[in-house]
C-alpha cells in the first residue's frame, strides 16, 4: 500500500507525456476526489471499499503528476461536513487512514531521500486523536523537503479556513503585534493553510458535479477548473491528458487575469500605505514602511510558531503513545 509507486508508462503513454510536455504544465493541481461512495453502489462493494479503490487511484494519478513535471498536488481528503455520515463509515475512513498515515511514516526515509513534502491543510483538532498525532509526525519528518509537494486537506472546509485565519489575525490585533490597518488581502493569504503553497494552477473536479464543494475557494480565483464525469475510482491517465490540454487551451488568460490582479492589489496597498503614512505622526516615510514590515515579520512569526508547537505537541504524544 505504498503512496508513491513507479509504474513504467506504456510507449502511447510515454508519447503523450512528452507532447504535453511541449506545452505549459501546470505547477500545481488540486484535485476534489469525488465519486467515491458512488463507485462502491455502482460495483456492489461496501462503501469503505470503494474508498480504498479511491486511494489506489490517487496513488496512480500521484504517479502521472510527477511523470508530467507537476511539482505541487493537493487533494481534498476529508471535509469537515463529512463527520455528519454514519458513524460506521467515519469510523471505518478514520481507521483506514490509521493505516495509510502509519505507512506513510514507514516511508519518511524515502519521501527525504526524493525530496518530498507532506502538508496537511485543515483543523486537525476535529480528528481523532491517533489520526492528529500520525499527521503532525508525517508533516514534521518532511517539513524541509522542497523538491515536490502533496498537500492533503483532512477536516477541511474553505470557509472554516478563512474565519479561523481572520480570528488568528483578529488575536494578532489584540496583542498589539500588528495595527488592524495592516490587515490586507495579501496578509489574509498568508494565515492560510496555505501560506506556504503557490496557488493552483489547475482543479480538477470528477464525478460529473460541477461544484467546488468549500474547497479552496479563496486560493482557486485564478485557476483553470476541469470537470470530469468520471468518478475517481474510474479516473484515468487519459482524463488527466484532458485535463492538462484544457489547461493548456485556457491558462493564458488565467495567468493575465492574475497578474492584473496583483498589480491591482500591490497598487492598492502601496496607495494604503501612503495615506496611513499621511495620518501618522511619522516625518519619515521609509522608516514607517519599515516599521510596517517589521510588524508583519513579527505576525507571521507568530502564526508559524504556533501551528509548528501544535505539530510538536501532537508529535510529542505520539511518541509517549509508542513507547506506552
Amino acid at each position: 500500500m505504498s503512496w508513491f509507486k513507479q509504474t513504467k508508462r506504456s510507449f502511447v503513454e510515454s508519447v503523450c507525456i512528452n507532447v504535453l510536455k511541449c506545452g505549459p504544465i501546470p505547477r500545481h493541481v488540486a484535485f476534489i476526489m469525488d465519486g467515491n461512495r458512488r463507485y462502491a453502489r455502482k460495483s456492489a462493494v461496501s462503501t469503505i471499499d470503494g474508498h480504498k479503490q479511491g486511494f489506489e487511484r490517487m496513488t496512480q494519478m500521484l504517479e502521472w503528476c510527477l511523470d508530467l513535471g507537476v511539482d505541487e498536488v493537493t487533494v481534498y481528503a476529508f471535509a469537515i461536513d463529512n463527520f455528519k455520515r454514519s458513524d460506521e463509515e467515519v469510523n471505518n475512513l478514520m481507521d483506514f487512514a490509521n493505516e495509510l498515515f502509519h505507512k506513510l511514516l514507514q516511508d519518511k526515509d524515502n519521501l527525504n531521500e526524493t525530496g518530498k513534502a507532506i502538508r496537511f491543510f485543515g483543523d486537525l483538532t476535529l480528528l481523532r486523536p491517533d489520526i492528529q498525532q500520525l499527521v503532525a509526525e508525517v508533516e514534521l519528518s518532511t517539513q524541509n523537503n522542497t523538491q515536490k509537494v502533496l498537500n492533503i486537506a483532512i477536516s477541511y472546509s474553505s470557509r472554516h479556513e478563512i474565519t479561523n485565519a481572520l480570528q488568528e489575525l483578529q488575536t494578532c490585533v489584540q496583542n498589539d503585534i500588528i495595527k488592524e490597518s495592516d490587515i490586507t488581502e495579501s496578509l489574509i493569504s498568508q494565515f492560510l493553510y496555505s501560506n506556504h503553497s503557490s496557488e493552483p494552477d489547475l482543479l480538477i473536479r470528477t464525478s460529473g458535479e460541477v461544484r467546488l464543494s468549500d474547497f479552496l475557494l479563496w486560493q482557486t480565483n485564478y485557476s483553470v477548473i476541469a470537470f470530469a464525469n468520471v468518478l475517481w475510482p474510474e479516473f484515468t491517465i487519459w482524463d488527466l491528458f484532458s485535463a492538462i490540454i484544457y489547461y493548456q487551451r485556457n491558462c493564458s488568460f488565467s495567468e493575465t487575469a492574475k497578474h492584473k490582479h496583483q498589480l491591482r492589489l500591490k497598487s492598492i496597498e502601496d496607495k494604503q500605505t501612503q495615506e496611513e503614512w499621511m495620518a501618522s505622526d511619522d516625518i519619515d516615510l521609509d522608516l514607517f514602511i519599515a516599521n510596517k514590515r517589521e510588524r508583519l515579520t513579527k505576525c507571521l512569526q507568530y502564526l508559524e510558531n504556533k501551528r509548528l508547537n501544535q505539530l510538536k505537541s501532537l508529535a510529542k504524544s505520539t511518541l509517549i503513545t509508542t513507547k506506552t
